[in-house]
């Protein structure tokens, strides 16, 4: 891993990527995070520290991993299509790529134990793997509903040693995971590590989170110029909090040849409050869970419930640098729902030989339409952020007799 793995302008001092990050946080727990920032900005230009985290890269995680030509989705679509193989890490995801580096750290501290929450379980399954690796307890949050949805990896954190804490309020989805897991920090912010599993929540955290994902998209530079001798002319990637789209976006920014597209979940219809996360689409600016950026909002300026086929991706808010993005056009920010998501998972599953989670399901999407249209006879890099193991019993009851599984 080089060093300049974590050189990236912004965000500010503050944590600002323009008006939107910072930290809206009470005092004492202000210190911590100003203890953590600290020892982040000093362990990562520590060579030692970047020597280790790259060689569990790529004795544990298994990096690079390759990028590979859909042939047959490139076919029928009309656009050379290719897909950055991050369901190929170990623990399926790259939520595994921050998750290392979030443990090094915390570890490094001092800290006793590991604290986050989990949607679709794959920042679950990756940090309860990373505590096992350096020995810390792990206390991960997950919605009931998804915990029902998702119960493969349930399963997996339990084995792993993880202890699985079920959040019960609301939807008892993601949103609610997270209100569950800053709770539980607020308990002991001294001895416990609060993992946050995307490019949300307070300043050091969008840009710990993006520094740490930003080998998705260093890799695939330097891949995708070996395979075709030039850079792709688009990149797309789902988003939900925006971990996986900013990994692979980053070293791509001042590429101006290079169109960013990230997918948000229409779920069952923009139209409906409740029906969708569509953060960048429907979203106004407001502060949640710390930070400041494009959220979803109800009249008392309150989150809005949130609804996604992809447990991953239903959180009301989005990473600030996603939100700045937006505003200086540099990312089209795009949609998908339920449908086209379950339509693509089949369509990659038996056109590739390829089960996708259906987050990322979300991005093949939203190419495949693209392809068709704007993108056509373009090369276009989709990051296919995780696996569709964890997914395959929810569709098949949900979807089965649709798509001929009996």
């Amino acid at each position: 891993m080089e060093m300049n793995t974590f050189d990236c302008k912004l965000p500010n001092d503050k944590g600002y990527f323009g008006e939107y990050g910072g930290s809206f946080i009470p005092p004492q727990l202000q210190e911590i995070m100003d203890e953590i920032t600290t020892s982040y900005k000093e362990i990562r230009q520590n060579p030692e520290f970047i020597q280790e985290l790259g060689e569990l890269y790529k004795h544990y995680v298994g990096r690079p991993s390759p990028i590979f030509y859909a042939k047959n989705l490139s076919k029928k679509y009309g656009a050379d299509i290719y897909l950055k193989r991050e369901d190929l890490n170990h623990t399926g995801a790259h939520k595994i790529n921050h998750c290392l580096g979030e443990a090094l750290l915390a570890k490094k501290m001092g800290k006793k134990k590991l604290i986050a929450e989990t949607g679709a379980g794959q920042h679950g399954v990756a940090l309860a793997t990373a505590a096992a690796l350096v020995g810390l307890e792990c206390d991960i949050y997950m919605g009931e509903v998804d915990i029902k949805k998702e119960y493969p990896n349930v399963i997996r954190m339990k084995i792993l040693g993880a202890k699985v804490i079920p959040v019960s309020h609301g939807r008892k989805t993601l949103k609610e995971a997270v209100d569950g897991a800053f709770e539980g920090y607020m308990g002991d912010p001294i001895t416990q590590f609060y993992a946050i599993g995307s490019v949300v929540g307070p300043h050091p955290f969008p840009m710990m989170v993006r520094d740490f994902q930003s080998i998705v998209g260093n890799e695939a530079k330097v891949q995708f110029k070996e395979m075709r001798g030039e850079l792709p002319q688009n990149i797309i990637a789902c988003v939900g909090g925006g971990s996986n789209a900013l990994g692979i976006f980053t070293a791509f920014l001042e590429d101006e040849s290079v169109a960013l597209h990230g997918v948000e979940p229409a779920g069952k219809g923009i139209e409906v409050d409740g029906e969708h996360a569509a953060t960048m689409t429907k979203g106004t600016v407001g502060v949640m869970h710390g930070f400041k950026s494009y959220m979803l909002a109800d009249e008392a300026g309150e989150p809005q419930e949130v609804y996604s086929v992809a447990s991953g991706l239903d959180y009301p808010s989005v990473g600030p640098q996603h939100s700045y993005l937006k505003d200086t056009n540099r990312v089209n920010y795009a949609i998908a729902n339920d449908t086209e998501t379950i339509e693509a998972f089949f369509e990659l599953s038996r056109l590739e030989g390829i089960i996708p989670a259906i987050e990322s399901a979300h991005a093949i999407a939203y190419a495949m339409k693209f392809a068709q249209g704007e993108g056509k006879g373009s090369t276009i890099l989709i990051n296919l952020s995780g696996r569709g193991d964890k997914d395959i019993d929810f569709v098949a009851e949900n979807y089965g007799a649709q798509y001929g599984i009996e």
